[in-house]
């Protein structure tokens, strides 16, 4: 996958993701209409379908619920690179199939900028910052983990599966 980073500071919570006021729709079109409104007014307005978000530690944190990445993932961009995340925001990326890469090391996050054109490789963990022509890593994801993402989330990988069987 390859797209723009877009930065976004520490401790970006649910309700900058997606703004509990939109929260009376369920519709994914519509949630991504209002993407990062919070964070950024104007986000929906400059992000192209395939970009990346690139965000500090605790990422999603506030409430569980599982509209923020929805909204991302609907939204169209195409992966999350954060320092941290919230544990319920990840694991709920995970079951939708919205790709997620965490970096520990701080100057990865500091040295892509926002303009920056990044490609990811995530069965090898590999960002690649094809602007600054330097390669930065994270833990690649687990085969299971990887079929969940191929398959667009947890319940088609389990439908995937059972088809199989």
């Amino acid at each position: 996958m390859k797209g723009k980073a877009w930065k976004f500071k520490d401790n970006v919570d649910t309700d900058q993701i997606i703004p509990a006021r939109y929260l009376n729709s369920s519709d994914p079109a519509e949630l991504a209409q209002h993407v990062m409104e919070d964070a950024d007014p104007a986000f929906v307005k400059k992000f192209a379908k395939g970009d990346i978000i690139v965000a500090g530690e605790n990422f999603g944190c506030g409430s569980s619920r599982e509209h923020a990445p929805i909204a991302i993932k609907a939204a169209g961009i195409s992966a999350v690179i954060a320092k941290s995340f919230a544990r319920i925001f990840y694991r709920n990326a995970i079951n939708i199939g919205l790709p997620i890469l965490e970096v520990k090391n701080k100057e990865t996050i500091e040295e892509i900028h926002e303009g920056d054109e990044i490609e990811i490789d995530l069965s090898n963990g590999i960002i690649k910052d094809l602007t600054k022509q330097k390669e930065h890593h994270s833990h690649p994801f687990p085969e299971f983990m990887q079929g969940i993402f191929d398959a667009g989330g947890l319940m088609e990988h389990i439908k995937n599966r059972l088809k199989k069987s």
